[in-house]
């Protein structure tokens, strides 16, 4: 593919809002998961939470949109002048040449849920407060940043559980290439609800410990919740230079499991295979990965085989999960972010909570910070089902 210019990005997580706020707790090795509850949920486990989007007000033309995950994509809008750098782009390109690519996996789901509580005891009709259409529905989150923006291009939500958000880089540079758009807002945003919750613990995924990827003694995820946008355009701004470069990405379904991947990696080793090809690259160019990295047993174990197919042991690489949890729809977006800020900052970030390598795993996981400038670097995301995604990234000059 021609490399698009990554010209603006932002994140929200945990760890706070913007790129600034990001990169200082990963140069501090602080993590955002605590152990607490949320809504209902008293799991006993670390999860990562969004400080302050129970007090976040919508703008009122679009108080309808009202949810938790729509205002979690307000705060990513926010952050870092993100709605402002979208607005320059339409003076450049046009409203109607611009295109919203998001990925979420429960989207508003959470209203839902507060609604079935207050539904009528005798009915069991839900409250007429609940505006499924503007919430719940899975194609809201980019309908509210599409009406947010003021943008007309097309718009739609990708949900392909972990992969989702990495994968609509890929849709934004097929819509490009194919001259439908000239730019695309592109990113993931996902809230914690009590459908992840309970539904990730009766799978027997999630650790009642912090995450500990690539740890001998892991156990399972930590869930997060988090939102981050990218703004891709053809070509950079004449008087302006692009944060990053998107240079190709890499899609594969192996279809193995519902929610186990496949033991080998295949799919995901094909994934990483076709973005390097997509992007006209070898193994070696690639000086940093950001690893999916779940921490869970089977999930580590299978990414482990497929990079090494694909990259051998050498690769410097690690996993951020630690730092935001596991933020699911949005992770894709999320750690394209963080790889990004470490091509921008030539520090490539350790893997936290990793005490005890497993001696079964292969891949040399940095355990400690690495101060080095790296000019390409990737990021893998992996879905239930066997949805996987993988992303090259080039540094600015």
């Amino acid at each position: 593919m021609r490399p698009l210019a990554v010209t603006e990005h932002t994140l929200v997580s945990a760890l706070g809002a913007g790129r600034a706020a990001h990169f200082e707790a990963l140069a501090a090795a602080r993590t955002g998961l605590a152990r607490r509850d949320f809504e209902t949920a008293s799991l006993g486990t670390w999860i990562g939470i969004v400080e302050g989007l129970d007090a976040l007000r919508l703008p009122a033309a679009l108080a309808a949109w009202d949810c938790r995950n729509n205002r979690l994509a307000e705060a990513g809008l926010r952050a870092d002048g993100f709605a402002a750098s979208v607005a320059r782009a339409v003076a450049r390109w046009g409203a109607a040449r611009i295109g919203v690519f998001v990925g979420t996996s429960t989207s508003g789901i959470l209203h839902t849920e507060i609604a079935y509580r207050q539904r009528d005891a005798a009915s069991g009709a839900l409250p007429g407060w609940l505006d499924y259409e503007h919430t719940h529905n899975i194609a809201s989150t980019a309908r509210y940043v599409r009406a947010r923006l003021a943008l007309a291009g097309p718009a739609f939500v990708v949900s392909t559980a972990c992969s989702s958000s990495a994968k609509v880089y890929a849709n934004a540079a097929r819509m490009i290439g194919a001259g439908l758009v000239d730019a695309a807002v592109v990113g993931g945003v996902d809230s914690l609800c009590m459908t992840t919750l309970y539904g990730f613990r009766s799978l027997e995924l999630v650790s009642p410990d912090i995450c500990r990827p690539w740890d001998a003694a892991r156990s399972g995820l930590s869930i997060g919740e988090g939102a981050a946008f990218a703004l891709l355009e053809r070509t950079p701004a004449p008087d302006g230079a692009p944060r990053a470069w998107l240079l190709g990405s890499g899609e594969s379904s192996d279809g193995h499991h519902m929610s186990a991947p496949h033991p080998e990696g295949a799919g995901a080793a094909q994934a990483m295979r076709a973005a390097l090809a997509d992007a006209g690259l070898a193994p070696g160019d690639v000086g940093y990965l950001n690893l999916h990295g779940t921490a869970t047993p089977g999930n580590d174990a299978a990414e482990d085989r497929a990079v090494r197919s694909v990259f051998g042991t050498d690769v410097a690489c690690s996993s951020t999960k630690g730092y935001t949890g596991h933020t699911l729809g949005a992770a894709g977006a999320v750690e394209a972010a963080i790889t990004m800020l470490a091509l921008e900052h030539g520090w490539l970030p350790p893997t936290l909570n990793l005490s005890t390598p497993d001696p079964a795993l292969a891949l040399k996981v940095l355990r400690q910070p690495l101060a080095r400038r790296v000019r390409v670097a990737a990021s893998n995301s992996f879905g239930f089902g066997g949805s996987n995604a993988c992303l090259v990234l080039g540094a600015a000059p």
